[in-house]
Order: structure tokens, then sequence, then C-alpha cells
């Protein structure tokens, strides 16, 4: 059901089958991406539009990381607070994000089959490969592998991180999780990538967790950047999510491309920029990105932020079409 007040519309959640507990929000169409600028062609992408959303229940926040279903219109996200995020993009008469609907919040189960605390559930990488749904931890480093479906009432199976646990710094650990196309060399492998801990030559640990390059490589870094997420091209390069923050300079982010034949055991990969963005634009603290396929067949990329559950921050949802 869906009711427009004063440009925002209020989605009412529908009777779908969940484990979780629906919540209701409020969303609001972003147009352009750069403030005071209607042109939308960021070289090789293209934004298509957008979402500010929010609710008033305080579950709703902290997203780390989303994975939508091959729909192209479902996803599953996942909560640095330790729960899992459900729900459905709502487009408009164009095919643009309109709104968000059915969306649903339920605690993640530890090993012990309980919801945990922040410190033991805080939840950053996702992966969705065949009937498993992957999520990685930090702070209590470890990997873990939920049943699909019924990744909401289930105890999660350990994954081999691959990278030593003692390389993990407590809160820069593996912030990425994402499954290379079949067809790549890496043979459909989940890679993991960390958010900020490094080798001795002050590149980012990263590791192919399966398969026949299983072993670990790693990603130049460039500060201030911290990886937050990263999915594949169907082409299998591997896009990169990063952000800076300063007091001075505020956040930015941007999305590096990675050649997927160069990602194997002691490689040090690096890439292109694809864009790069700060607070002149619609950003904000950006944690997740999928890659997703158009109704026309195109490449898309949606990007999620993590709000921190704080007033001064907004919750995003953004989609650009890969133009090359």
């Amino acid at each position: 059901m869906l009711a427009w007040t004063a440009g925002f519309f209020s989605l009412v959640a529908f009777p779908v089958a969940s484990a979780g507990e629906f919540v209701p929000v409020s969303a609001q169409v972003i147009k352009t991406f750069r403030q005071g600028s209607a042109n939308n062609d960021l070289g090789p992408l293209q934004f298509l539009g957008g979402l500010q959303y929010s609710s008033s229940d305080r579950r709703l926040g902290g997203v780390s990381s989303i994975r939508f279903r091959p729909d192209g219109r479902s996803f599953v996200a996942i909560l640095d607070s330790g729960e899992w995020m459900t729900g459905q993009t709502v487009r408009d008469g164009a095919g643009r994000l309109a709104g968000l609907a059915d969306i649903s919040i339920a605690p993640m189960l530890g090993a012990d089959g309980q919801p945990g605390s922040k410190s033991e559930m805080d939840s950053e990488g996702l992966a969705a490969r065949g009937s498993k749904l992957i999520v990685s931890y930090e702070r209590q480093h470890r990997i873990a592998a939920y049943p699909d479906p019924g990744f909401e009432t289930s105890k999660p199976r350990p994954v081999d991180m691959v990278i030593p646990k003692r390389e993990l710094r407590s809160n820069g650990g593996i912030e990425t999780l994402a499954v290379a196309p079949a067809g790549s060399p890496l043979k459909g492998a989940i890679v993991a990538v960390a958010e900020r801990s490094i080798d001795g030559d002050g590149n980012l640990f990263a590791a192919v967790l399966d398969g026949p390059l299983k072993g670990i490589f790693t990603v130049s870094k460039d500060d201030p950047w911290d990886i937050t997420d990263g999915d594949f091209l169907p082409d299998g390069d591997l896009l990169l999510l990063e952000r800076r923050f300063s007091f001075t300079g505020g956040v930015g982010m941007r999305i590096r491309r990675i050649d997927g034949r160069t990602i194997r055991p002691g490689a040090v990969v690096d890439g292109e920029v694809l864009i790069e963005a700060d607070m002149s634009a619609e950003i904000d603290n950006m944690e997740g990105l999928d890659v997703i396929r158009g109704p026309e067949g195109d490449t898309r990329i949606i990007l999620v932020s993590d709000d921190n559950r704080s007033f001064l921050q907004r919750n995003l949802m953004l989609e650009f079409r890969l133009t090359e």
C-alpha cells in the first residue's frame, strides 16, 4: 500500500512470508547525483536514481552489505548490529527506483542458535552462492555460511577464512565477500577482501576462499581510502567500493575496477577508478555494493549506505548503469 505525503511516500509491508518482523519505511526519491547539476552521465557510469529512506523503527539502519535475488527486485541485506534485512524495491513507470516494500528485520543467529551481541555479530560482508548466504564478521573475525532459504532461523556453519586471524585488525577485518562468475578463471569462487588489515608492504589482505586458485593475494591500498564492499561484473572483473572520511573533508566514496584475470595467490592487484565523489554528491557513508542485471540486459550497480543510526547521516540506495 502506497501513500503520498509532502514529497515522501510511506510503504506499509504486505503480508508475505518472512521469519522477521515487518517495519514501516518512508522514502524520498533522488533524481540527480551531483547537487546543482542535472547531468547524470558520470564517465563510465550513468546515475539512474536513488532513494533516501528511514523508519520509525530504530532497528532500520547500519546496512553493511546487500545482495539482490535474480529477479533484481528482492534483496537480502545485513546490518552491523547482527541482523538480516529483507525486502523489495518498488519502481515507477519508467523503471526507476521509487520506494521499498516488505521490509523485514530478523536477528542473525550465532553458532549456539541464539542472537548475539554487536561485538559477537558485527556482520560486514555478504555473498550469495547457490543454497548458501555467506557472512563475514569483524571484531570476532570469522566467516560463516547460512542455508538459503532458512537463513533467518538457522545456525551457521564455519567457512575457512584462508587469511590468518592474527593478520586481521580489530575493526578492519574482512569487509567484502563476492562470488566470481562460474565462467571466469576463478570458476565461481568466493573472494574476501579486508577493510584495513595490511601486510608488511602496506597492501590489504585478500583471499580466494575456494576453487583452483584458493590462496592469499593482496589489494593495493591507497590512503585514505578503505574498502567497504565489492562484487564481480559479468565479465569477471571485480568492483571494489571504497570510502574515506575526515573531519575537514567529510565523506568520500569511489569505485575501483580490478581485472579479474589478475586475481591469484601471491598477486598484488590494483585497477582504474570508475567514479569518485564527495559531499557535493548524493552520498553518505557508502558501505554496500551489488551488481545486478537490468531489464534490458544492461549491467547496473546498486550502492547502499550505513547511517550508523545517527540523525546526522542518511540511509541511501543509489543505482547506476555501467555504460562502457
